[in-house]
């Protein structure tokens, strides 16, 4: 059934979303409710279409997804999905009309113009590497800045609910500021960490039957699952779910996912594991002089 999805399939149901969101425009007073449902329906269809044609190439390649042609689609995938995310966050705005076109003109460019021909392993494995470990990167310090945002918020929370003067050693932005700040962390460490395990799971595969392949229940690996299912389950929270007290709430998300990262880093550093170097395969490394 997976081999007789043809991209015919999710491209038609973007274009219908975009036809959707066109409608829009429109007398939007009357046509944007129905419009953003039947846009959102049509472009997540699209989504699990493509998703099960993707995962379908990547069964019969032994460097999945990493042609031209997957990448193409691959990045229209992403776009569709962050397009998803952006319509349920700001249902007002009709986003689709800018991003669809770039979707299908990816899907397009995929088609009619890339190779499908496979990149060697080696090649394959080095940008695959690139992607999970810049992401994973860019994850990190979005946690890392929304852990800081979100302490400043309660603390500045703090400080106008007692109605306590302004510190003068350590002055704070607005709660305004800083709430628009966290949620921006949240959401783009959702983004990037999930991209960066997803590119994980896909060098293990290119890894397959070498020395590099790790096993999928290695400590790092079921860490870094954990985390990111918490991060998206926390992000859509934050989409579908907005409270009056909003700032407080992501905040407090916020230093959820700070101690998911710590978990996953000190498993990293501190157990043996397959992936990079471990506590014991560092102490067999013999010191520069020879000596264990």
């Amino acid at each position: 059934m997976l081999a007789r999805i043809e991209i015919l399939c999710f491209a038609a149901s973007y274009g219908v979303a975009l036809a959707a969101e066109l409608a829009r425009l429109v007398r939007p007073a009357e046509r944007a409710s129905w419009g953003r449902r039947v846009a959102l329906a049509f472009a997540a269809a699209g989504l699990l279409a493509q998703t099960l044609f993707l995962a379908q190439r990547g069964q019969v390649t032994a460097t999945p997804l990493s042609s031209a042609f997957d990448w193409y689609l691959v990045a229209a995938w992403a776009l569709t999905a962050i397009y998803l995310y952006l319509s349920l966050a700001h249902p007002r705005h009709p986003l689709g009309v800018f991003l669809l076109p770039l979707v299908l003109g990816l899907i397009g460019a995929a088609t009619f113009f890339a190779d499908r021909e496979p990149f060697p392993t080696t090649q394959a494995a080095q940008v695959w590497g690139a992607i999970h470990g810049g992401f994973l990167a860019m994850g990190t310090v979005a946690v890392l800045v929304g852990f800081m945002a979100g302490s400043m918020y309660l603390m500045q929370a703090y400080r106008l609910k007692r109605k306590l003067p302004p510190w003068r050693r350590l002055p704070l932005p607005s709660l305004e500021w800083l709430s628009r700040l966290n949620f921006r962390a949240m959401i783009i460490a959702v983004l990037t960490l999930a991209i960066g395990v997803v590119s994980g799971a896909i060098l293990n595969v290119v890894h397959r039957g070498q020395a590099d392949e790790l096993s999928w229940t290695d400590p790092v690996i079921v860490s870094s699952t954990i985390t990111i299912v918490w991060l998206v389950t926390a992000g859509l929270f934050l989409a579908l779910y907005r409270p009056a007290r909003q700032g407080r709430k992501v905040a407090y998300l916020t230093f959820v996912s700070f101690a998911f990262l710590l978990l996953a880093l000190g498993i990293a550093l501190f157990v043996d594991t397959q992936h990079g170097s471990s506590p014991g395969q560092r102490a067999a490394v013999p010191t520069a002089g020879g000596a264990p």
